[in-house]
């Protein structure tokens, strides 16, 4: 442990009151959908988010209308600072074609999604209820049938 480390430690160790069991939150990657239509819109946005604590870079792709935010965050409050600056936002939604099993079902195809992508649905075994259709004429002529007629 050299001198840095030791005085991390130190810091870390007073900042916090004497207290050790302070967790930390892991490096993560949080994207999200927000509607940004020019460079004042995609501006607001990222100096919004930048404004978090533990966001270590904000990258923006308005045609998409991708943000990528990378740090130490977490994705609710990245949202909801997102949120605040009026724009339409959500998690990203979409995931790449190939990863779905049927990409161009109802539920996964989205016109507005970037090329190559679908929403990201759960696999859901769609089971359709086949409906037996009976002959009644093979019921009223039956043995098994007490009321059948009894013509021969």
């Amino acid at each position: 442990m050299g001198v840095s480390g030791t005085l991390e430690y130190l810091s870390d160790l007073v900042g916090s009151g004497g207290h050790k069991h302070k967790k930390k939150k892991q490096l993560q990657t949080v994207e999200l959908k927000v509607r940004m239509d020019c460079d004042g819109c995609e501006l607001k946005v990222k100096n919004a988010i930048s404004s978090l604590s533990g966001v270590k870079k904000v990258e923006i792709n308005r045609k998409q209308q991708r943000v990528t935010v990378t740090g130490y965050v977490d994705s609710s409050k990245v949202l909801k600072k997102a949120k605040s600056t009026g724009k339409k936002a959500e998690i990203w939604p979409y995931v790449p074609y190939n990863l779905v099993a049927q990409p161009y079902a109802v539920q996964a195809y989205d016109k507005k999604a970037p090329p190559g992508y679908v929403r990201n649905v759960e696999n859901t075994v769609t089971t359709g209820t086949v409906t037996r259709y009976e002959d009644p004429y093979t019921s009223m002529f039956s043995d098994d049938n007490p009321n059948a007629c009894s013509i021969m």
